[in-house]
């Protein structure tokens, strides 16, 4: 596991930029799962805004790690926050984009996910492998839409799963951590002093708080996992 501590929102997207860039060297498909919050937001706006025609999007597949079960025109779709900041910015195929269609009947559209990675995604014993999953940290340790409630679904032996919103009860369509950990790279991107004591508990803890938090169960089988992090967000490692 790598840790990269960036001084502002922007010298991380920059160190992502150039990470993504590296990937893309020399390959004509890399298959991306997304992730949705605020730091990906920022993330993506500044590709639309800096990166449009430097990165070869024509080789990137995009795909969701989670979604919210709601219509893809919802202020809450996670496709639509990566439509509005990124895709109708930047010149990337339409038949590279592969969204969960959180309209759908949950249990349903799982299953459809799931044949869907199968057929698009190369695989590694028989599980789907992104060339990058991104991810991002709840305050509550959660990631992708498995919630510490939940934790089980972490080890389902299904591609997807339907999680539950702790708070609202909205029910959500994620990769299963068997996805995640299949992936040849793993990278979260966690941004302010609110996500500090979580960032901390999991990168510093062991095996009490991988119980605990989903989070703390993302290992690569790769080991190739990397934290982008600014200062806020790192305030508390090491100490």
């Amino acid at each position: 596991m790598q840790t990269k501590i960036f001084n502002t929102k922007e010298e991380l997207n920059r160190a992502f930029t150039d990470y993504l860039k590296e990937i893309l060297k020399d390959r004509e498909r890399v298959t991306v799962a997304l992730s949705g919050g605020s730091t990906p937001k920022s993330l993506f706006d500044y590709w639309a805004q800096r990166h449009a025609t430097d990165i070869d999007w024509k080789s990137v597949f995009l795909f969701w790690g989670d979604e919210r079960c709601v219509p893809p025109t919802d202020e809450q779709s996670n496709y639509k926050m990566t439509r509005d900041h990124l895709l109708d910015h930047v010149a990337i195929p339409e038949r590279n984009i592969f969204r969960i269609k959180g309209e759908n009947d949950p249990a349903a559209e799982a299953q459809r996910y799931s044949t869907l990675l199968q057929m698009e995604v190369e695989t590694v014993d028989t599980v789907p492998s992104f060339d990058l999953v991104i991810l991002g940290l709840g305050d509550d340790g959660h990631t992708a839409s498995i919630f510490p409630h939940e934790i089980d679904l972490w080890e389902s032996a299904d591609l997807c799963v339907v999680g539950t919103h702790p708070d609202s009860g909205q029910k959500r369509i994620s990769l299963s951590g068997k996805v995640i950990n299949h992936a040849q790279r793993v990278a979260f991107l966690v941004t302010g002093d609110g996500k500090a004591e979580k960032v901390k508990q999991i990168i510093e803890s062991g095996k009490e708080v991988a119980a605990a938090y989903p989070a703390a169960k993302v290992k690569p089988l790769t080991n190739n996992l990397v934290w982008f992090l600014d200062k806020e967000a790192a305030r508390l490692l090491g100490k």
